[in-house]
């Protein structure tokens, strides 16, 4: 299948690892100019170093706690450089525990890199959108948008959050040729997962084979994702071919969620 993405520019969000690099190799591979955005320059430097060199992708370094200055320096590179046909917000969840002990900053912390960081993002780069009459807005949230995860009070929280602006962002932007999809991600390999595990472990008595083990039996598949699959699936969404798909939650869970 040929999914029209040649040439296309993208940025994509904690890109140095896990699901936002697998993406960026995913969406390089296809043929679009990749921009990565991360607070580390040395990782983003080395993720940079992997993607094909057929076209000159760059990086922008950004921390997102600090939402302003994010949208200064992505202003200013769309001021200079190009604009975007495909964000991929992807930003690392917040810390577990249960809501009722969660403190006040832990939302507000979480509340800023998620939904504040993704909404200037999105105020920056749909202008170009609009321009070409092609967008792709695509955020890495959470299967807990569908069906809550116990021990991640204010992951689950500020999830929906971001799954309700990313509706009605759908609903007003459709018009414009820009489609606005959630990917949710069930248990992938990455450092995330491996900390959590160890939390599990640690709460548990268990060693961290057996809290991995339990997990992936809780998964109709019978195993963790890879990030590449998670990618795969972001990548057909940000493709001519998904050009119908928009305002939709899509689980990459290996069947895990228990709602349709």
């Amino acid at each position: 299948m040929n999914l029209n993405l040649n040439n296309k520019y993208a940025l994509v969000c904690g890109s140095t690892a896990g699901i936002g690099k697998a993406t960026a190799l995913a969406l390089a591979a296809e043929g679009v100019q990749v921009t990565l955005i991360a607070r580390n320059e040395d990782k983003l430097k080395a993720t940079l170093a992997e993607l094909p060199q057929q076209r000159p992708h760059d990086y922008i370094v950004a921390d997102f706690s600090n939402p302003t200055e994010l949208k200064a320096k992505v202003s200013d590179y769309v001021s200079k450089r190009h604009g975007f046909h495909v964000l991929v917000n992807n930003t690392g969840g917040p810390k577990g525990g249960p809501v009722f002990s969660a403190e006040l900053d832990e939302f507000e912390s979480a509340f800023t890199q998620h939904l504040k960081c993704n909404h200037v993002l999105v105020q920056t780069v749909v202008p170009f959108m609009k321009a070409e009459g092609y967008g792709r807005l695509i955020n890495v949230i959470s299967t807990s948008v569908k069906q809550p995860l116990d021990g991640l009070g204010v992951s689950n929280t500020i999830r929906g959050a971001v799954a309700n602006w990313s509706k009605t962002l759908a609903n007003e932007l459709g018009q414009f040729g820009i489609t606005v999809n959630n990917v949710l991600p069930g248990a992938t390999g990455t450092e995330r997962l491996t900390q959590i595990i160890k939390n599990k472990s640690a709460k548990s008595g268990s060693t961290e084979e057996e809290a991995a083990n339990a997990m992936k039996n809780a998964v109709p598949a019978k195993r963790f994702a890879k990030p590449e699959e998670l990618a795969d699936a972001i990548t057909f969404l940000a493709s001519e071919r998904a050009a119908y798909i928009n305002g939709i939650n899509l689980p990459v869970d290996g069947g895990r969620t228990k709602s349709l």
